[in-house]
């Protein structure tokens, strides 16, 4: 049964639309898990056929300072994030919004510092294979990183004009789930490309 508009959802509905949107959601960061993880084959597979790696004469691995920053970046805003839904889901929309501002401002930095890690790397796309593969893999999740502060923008507006409660805490919720996919992605990415 569809809600019409004007039409306000019964209990039952409202459950079973939550559940949907959900589960949309869920399946949603299933077929970015598929496409990371293929990211992920084709960098291992060049990985074991190159010689040596990384194939760049001369070339020095990039430091872990700045990607160590960013790996406690993320980690501490899956923190905020949580922290911001458990707020919600105890009726303190104020205390929500702080902390969904903090993880915003964290992801923020984040984003910062990896443009200038970018820019002081030494190498780039055309760097060969392993300058491809390591832009690629750490720009897509940079992209992804953005659109979780998309996501953050949204639910903070929606916040703000009071739509976000304990009754209705399901695009929090969703994002919540985004955006920890995305911190779990990066201690992939930081472990593959910083550190093996």
């Amino acid at each position: 049964m569809t809600a019409q508009l004007g039409h306000h959802a019964s209990p039952d509905e409202a459950i079973a639309a939550r559940s949907n949107m959900l589960l949309g959601v869920k399946l949603g960061i299933l077929s970015e898990a598929m496409l990371f993880g293929a990211l992920f084959a084709a960098y291992f597979v060049v990985r074991a056929d190159s010689p040596g790696w990384p194939p760049i004469s001369g070339f020095e691995r990039p430091e872990l300072i700045l990607p160590g920053l960013n790996s406690l970046l993320l980690v501490s805003s899956s923190v905020t994030m949580q922290l911001a839904v458990r707020a919600v889901r105890s009726g303190e929309g104020s205390r929500m919004r702080r902390w969904l501002g903090l993880t915003m401002l964290l992801g923020g930095i984040f984003i910062a510092v990896q443009g200038y890690e970018f820019s002081n790397n030494g190498f780039g796309l055309d760097s060969g294979i392993f300058g491809s593969t390591f832009y690629i893999l750490t720009g897509f999740h940079g992209a992804h990183v953005l659109v979780g502060l998309g996501l953050m923008t949204i639910v903070m507006n929606r916040a703000r004009r009071g739509l976000v409660s304990r009754e209705h805490d399901t695009a929090l919720e969703a994002t919540s789930y985004y955006w920890h996919f995305v911190d779990v992605v990066w201690l992939f990415l930081f472990s593959t490309l910083y550190v093996l």
